[in-house]
């Protein structure tokens, strides 16, 4: 699986990818965790707001940070 955390580093970007990290960690589930903080790339993909999560090339966060159930709900689809 590869994640990717869109944003330009911002405390919502970090917090992301930290609450990320830790459901991986929880769950045993290995990931790649890709941090997109370039502006160009970001603009790849169909995103209004940051933080973005994108799985697999699917994006499914947007804006907001999840709650970690959320987060487990979203990665038991790619388990």
């Amino acid at each position: 699986m590869i994640i990717k955390v869109l944003g330009p580093g911002c405390m919502k970007c970090k917090t992301l990818k930290k609450l990320v990290k830790g459901v991986l960690e929880e769950k045993k589930v290995e990931a790649e965790i890709i941090e997109v903080k370039d502006f160009a790339e970001i603009l790849k993909y169909p995103i209004t707001f940051t933080p973005g999560l994108v799985i697999n090339e699917e994006i499914k966060i947007q804006g907001k940070i999840p709650s970690k159930n959320e987060l487990i709900k979203i990665f038991e689809e790619y388990c």
